[in-house]
């Protein structure tokens, strides 16, 4: 795990509408542009091969902006395999969520922005807890949420996961709106994205959700 001042000031961003990724989770991703081939390839080539994940953000792209949502969380490239036909599968682990400063001029044909790691300790801490967390009521309406999806889990491991790893797994698997996605990501604690994430349930249930595909299988 890199440390808070291993953190480059300037890092790669990989602008993907409703990926979300979170600090100590693991993001599966399927590399195939010329220009992410590219990106990857330059990220592997350094010590810490980090990777800024960030949503576009459409109203700021009309307002004359870079487009991107000012926060984003960086993973790191933990696996990777290259295909017959040139294509990567790659896993980035989060290390830390960014705020993007300026986007930077340059030569390469993916986008590199300055960042500032500032507000964000929490994030390099080894495991971060929800004191409040009232797990069989979360579970009863994640219960109500998955049989009025018609979605299928493996509930074994969802009550044996860690409040951490439970929260932000549904984070980051469950079919939320990108600016939905974009609030689970800059929640400031574990208890206030679980509560947002309470929520956004809750609001389904209610009819205002989409569809999920099946999840952790």
């Amino acid at each position: 795990m890199a440390r808070r001042f291993d953190l480059p000031g300037t890092i790669p961003v990989f602008p993907l509408p409703g990926a979300l990724l979170l600090p100590r989770a693991r993001l599966p991703l399927h590399i195939f542009e010329p220009r992410y081939l590219a990106m990857l390839d330059d990220a592997l080539k350094t010590d810490t091969r980090v990777i800024g994940m960030v949503q576009p953000d459409e109203a700021a792209a009309r307002d004359g902006g870079h487009g991107l949502h000012r926060i984003g969380c960086a993973g790191r490239v933990t696996q990777f395999s290259e295909t017959e036909d040139g294509r990567y599968m790659i896993t980035l682990t989060g290390l830390s969520r960014f705020r993007i400063l300026r986007e930077t001029d340059g030569f390469t044909p993916y986008r590199r922005c300055e960042v500032s790691w500032e507000g964000f300790d929490q994030d390099m801490q080894p495991v971060e807890h929800d004191p409040t967390f009232d797990r069989e009521a979360f579970l009863a309406l994640l219960t109500r949420y998955f049989e009025t999806m018609n979605l299928s889990t493996d509930w074994d491991s969802l009550k044996e996961a860690e409040d951490e790893l439970l929260v932000n797994s549904l984070s980051m698997l469950l079919d939320f709106a990108h600016e939905d996605k974009q609030a689970l990501l800059e929640a400031p604690s574990l208890t206030t994205r679980r509560e947002t994430l309470v929520t956004l349930i809750e609001y389904a249930l209610r009819g205002g959700g989409g569809n999920t595909k099946d999840m952790m299988q």
